[in-house]
């Protein structure tokens, strides 16, 4: 088990030992006699948020829904099951959860540790729906951080970096399931979105545009509906056209794999993300870069990176351009604003890639663009700090959780405590 690489195989974890527990109280006495450790989930992350050098703990065992809850709406389940395990059991129960990411592949309490999202203008992030959670702290014992608790408030730990402890349980809120339909247009130019920004992000549920930089425009824009697709006989979409075919987000690649398309209707779970979860992503042999910035900005940001479209596309597979909703999760970097995320799937080679974005960075500086804590970015630590208003209560709470250090890493000493 050691030396694992994550996902995308970009990044080899440096830990000594990886254990895998099957009850939660295997996890505390794991937690309790190790000197180190940090939580691993779908390794889905691309840098070094989850490494350690001591002691990995996987949670992949620790998959079941406890219970569902039809009085108050909420489920709650074992922290290492994976969305797409959920979402089966959650519609097969007649609920559904308000958000899902682009892969269903991911562990809800790994994607919610960082902030991860899906999108639409009233669609916050997937940590936004944890009502409470459980998690194992250094000495071993148990604590609760729910959203009635003022000690331990939930909007400090949703989004917690695996600083705080092991989350081994969380409570989620859900909604009624619903179906959903998805269509494809194709060239919508980037000048659209100077007037029309809010018409053509609220135009859906959910709302993706999709871009190579090769050209100043989108190649695709993805509309989720909830329901079915507006039957207006449309195939002009802001001077996009209706896509003729089932289409991937990455020019020249099979559809195959990506959910269902042409307006068809289907299960909420079976069009939210962008691919099914019955296709297991290989190694992905991508990188991954994402920056955030407010809503009022986002035009101007663009037509920033527009400037270096030269720079960016030789070295790209393909950007996502999403809208998320303000939460209150003190290291989302959602906080209080309104956001629009700018996605990066740059192709297997770091150097060059690390040479560029530093230069995308500055390009999104006067914007104040907070990159996503699970993927590659080259901001200086003070800058990224000084983007997070609660920073220093998350750091108190972190003193409080974990007063030995013995869930901090090389990641969070140089990022968040600023060491």
């Amino acid at each position: 088990m050691h030396n694992e690489k994550n996902w995308a195989g970009n990044y080899v974890y440096n830990a000594a030992e990886t254990y895998i527990p099957d009850r939660v109280d295997q996890v505390q006495e794991f937690v309790a006699t190790r000197s180190r450790v940090k939580a691993l989930g779908t390794r889905h992350s691309f840098n070094a948020v989850a490494d350690t050098t001591a002691s990995h703990i996987s949670l992949r065992k620790l998959n079941r829904v406890i219970e569902l809850d039809r009085t108050r709406h909420r489920v709650t389940v074992e922290a290492g099951i994976r969305y797409g395990e959920l979402c089966g059991y959650l519609h097969a129960n007649g609920y559904a959860l308000h958000n899902l990411a682009s892969l269903p592949h991911i562990s809800v309490a790994g994607a919610c540790a960082t902030a991860t999202h899906g999108s639409g203008d009233r669609n916050r992030n997937l940590a936004a729906a944890v009502h409470s959670l459980e998690l194992v702290q250094g000495d071993g014992t148990t604590v609760a951080f729910t959203k009635e608790d003022s000690e331990r408030p939930i909007e400090a730990a949703a989004v917690g970096l695996g600083a705080l402890g092991v989350v081994v349980r969380m409570t989620l809120d859900v909604a009624p399931s619903f179906e959903m339909s998805q269509e494809v247009y194709e060239n919508l130019p980037l000048t659209m979105l100077k007037d029309d920004f809010d018409a053509i992000f609220s135009s859906a549920y959910s709302v993706s545009l999709f871009t190579d930089w090769k050209r100043p425009s989108f190649n695709q824009v993805w509309l989720k509906h909830k329901g079915r697709a507006p039957d207006d006989g449309r195939v002009d979409f802001y001077g996009a056209t209706r896509a003729g075919a089932k289409l991937h987000p990455v020019p020249g690649s099979g559809a195959e794999h990506c959910t269902e398309q042409q307006g068809v209707p289907g299960p909420w779970h079976e069009r939210m993300p962008h691919f099914r979860m019955e296709f297991t992503p290989s190694a992905g042999e991508e990188l991954q870069s994402e920056y955030f910035v407010s809503r009022g900005d986002a035009y101007a940001a663009l037509c920033a990176l527009e400037e270096m479209k030269d720079r960016i596309a030789p070295l790209l597979y393909i950007s996502e351009v999403r809208t998320i909703a303000a939460d209150e999760l003190w290291m989302s970097p959602c906080y209080r604003q309104d956001s629009v995320a700018i996605h990066f799937t740059w192709k297997p080679n770091w150097d060059a890639v690390r040479d560029v974005l530093p230069i995308v960075e500055e390009k999104l500086a006067p914007f104040q663009a907070r990159p996503h804590w699970g993927k590659l970015f080259t901001m200086q630590p003070g800058r990224l700090q000084s983007l997070y208003a609660k920073l220093p209560e998350f750091r108190r709470l972190m003193a409080r959780c974990d007063p030995e250090g013995k869930f901090r890493n090389d990641f969070l000493d140089t990022y968040v405590m600023g060491k």
